[in-house]
């Protein structure tokens, strides 16, 4: 596989006149000079910039060649550092790679242009239409944070300093990403809360496969053990509605807990096997909707994959910074580290 990086061109001279004025947006002005500027770039070091007088207002502007703004760093410099950033190395390794091809950068330079850059991808990104969205909570550096990426490109949507088990605030998260983003699904893992929150917001539910079949799996095959040998036909019957996934499969788990005898054991005392069962199949048939919602919508997919890996690469990135600051920092950061390979 090859990848190939496109970065903005820098021009030594601006090669059209400009079509209006910054100010008044008058399209008549004059020449008012050139000026010689250095500006920090791998390849360019002197750029000629044009002024121009406006006869409209009588204010004068300038004009900046492709790849040249007001700022000292050329576009080509800023995108590299955020390329180079984003690919694991410090802001400071950064500044050593450039210093190779004779250019002197600070690493807080790096710094601020990874944070602009962060910047624009959320602007871009505010009011961006996702009709399904990938909801997880993961840890970095001892922050509780929550992700939202859209499932139709994978892109990260949002990122909030937020512990997935504080329900208000999650709520009121995801309120306001539901209005911005016009969601119309949800999927994520088994929790609680993102059931509440779900019907409480009138979304589509779809609880990821792959969580659902890992903890059945796991509960099964401890149950699997300790029941008595009539019951065991409960524990494979359930198995294979997981692994099948059939539409009625809610009745179908119904009905086995209708079959089952109830409780016998006191509050205070530790459940039985069967009773661990008999809770399992009811559990799994009130959610067995949200396990099947993506048969009701082909945009909704059966797992939460493209979440875990937006996660996977903001823990990776996490692993090679020694902190963020703050909240600001870490938002911008994920932003890039993510958004720039998708």
């Amino acid at each position: 596989m090859r990848i190939v990086l496109q970065l903005p061109e820098v021009k030594r001279e601006t090669v059209r006149r400009p079509t209006q004025c910054p100010y008044c947006k008058g399209e008549i002005f004059q020449r008012w000079g050139l000026v010689s500027r250095e500006i920090k770039d791998t390849k360019v070091r002197t750029v000629q910039v044009s002024r121009y007088k406006c006869t409209n207002c009588r204010k004068t502007f300038r004009s900046y060649p492709a790849g040249v703004s007001q700022a000292q760093q050329s576009e080509r410099l800023m995108k590299l550092c955020v390329i180079m950033w984003s690919l694991g190395l410090s802001h400071r390794s950064v500044a050593l790679i450039l210093s190779a091809f004779g250019v002197s950068l600070s690493h807080m330079s790096g710094w601020r242009d990874v944070q602009q850059e962060g910047k624009d991808i959320r602007q871009k990104l505010k009011w961006k239409s996702a009709h399904v969205v990938g909801v997880d909570g993961a840890w970095l550096h001892g922050k509780g944070i929550m992700v939202a990426v859209d499932m139709g490109d994978g892109t990260l949507l949002s990122l909030a300093e937020i512990d997935e088990k504080e329900k208000s605030a999650l709520r009121a998260w995801l309120k306001v990403l539901k209005q911005k983003h016009k969601i119309g699904a949800i999927v994520t893992d088994d929790l609680s809360n993102y059931k509440e929150i779900a019907d409480e917001l009138e979304l589509g539910h779809q609880i990821c496969q792959f969580h659902v079949r890992g903890w059945v799996g796991k509960a099964l095959k401890q149950l699997a053990e300790e029941l008595p040998p009539e019951w065991l036909h409960v524990i494979s019957k359930v198995q294979e509605l997981i692994n099948d996934l059939p539409v009625n499969g809610g009745k179908v788990l119904y009905e086995l807990w209708k079959e089952m005898p109830g409780r016998t054991s006191k509050p205070e005392e530790k459940r039985t096997a069967l009773e661990k069962l008999r809770d399992l199949v009811l559990r799994l048939s009130r959610d067995w909707e949200r396990y099947i919602e993506f048969y009701s919508d082909p945009g909704i997919p059966w797992t939460n994959n493209r979440t875990e890996q937006i996660i996977g690469r903001l823990k990776s990135r996490a692993k090679r910074v020694r902190g963020y600051k703050n909240s600001q920092g870490l938002q911008m950061g994920s932003l890039v580290a993510c958004h720039f390979w998708t």
